[in-house]
């Protein structure tokens, strides 16, 4: 990922984070493990990244985040009831304060009516705090889905981020 656009974001989010004394757990599902790779680009960024949970299937999201089998088998993985799960089991799992959870349709297959490909469900969580989630559609081949949702990810962070600390 040699992208300097996301890495000048990772960057800008790095500095917030260490700005305000908080660490970052990501939950990946689409992007596998890329927004994670994004933010350790920057030097430095074992000062703000906790770590990440790379949550590809059912199992591993019930097995190391605690999504619940009955929440995955009602809605399905690409749900704002999961990706709402995996943030709050990524704060519960980590010593972070902060944390994006990210689940989709990257393509070229998978798709279905109610979600086609392109299709990514975010949420972003702070510990003992808001959690937000939001659903969006990004159009392009699977290359082009996965770093929209990468950049959507790291900017929604930024966004979730509480006022500097003093």
């Amino acid at each position: 990922m040699a992208d300097a656009a996301l890495y000048r974001l990772a960057e800008e989010l790095g500095e917030a984070l260490k700005a305000r004394g908080l660490m970052l757990a990501t939950a990946e599902s689409c992007t596998g493990g890329w927004v994670a790779e994004a933010v350790t680009m920057v030097p430095g960024s074992s000062d703000w990244f906790e770590r990440g949970f790379v949550t590809y299937t059912y199992v591993s999201k019930r097995e190391m985040l605690g999504v619940e089998g009955e929440v995955l088998g009602r809605h399905g993985a690409v749900s704002e009831e999961v990706v709402r799960q995996m943030v709050s089991g990524a704060l519960e799992r980590s010593h972070a304060q902060v944390a994006v959870a990210l689940s989709g349709v990257a393509g070229p297959g998978g798709g279905t009516p109610d979600k086609p490909v392109g299709t990514v469900c975010f949420a972003w969580g702070l510990k003992g705090g808001a959690c937000r989630v939001e659903t969006t559609r990004f159009l392009g081949d699977r290359e082009a889905v996965r770093h929209q949702a990468v950049e959507h990810a790291l900017k929604g962070v930024l966004a979730q981020l509480p006022s500097r600390k003093a």
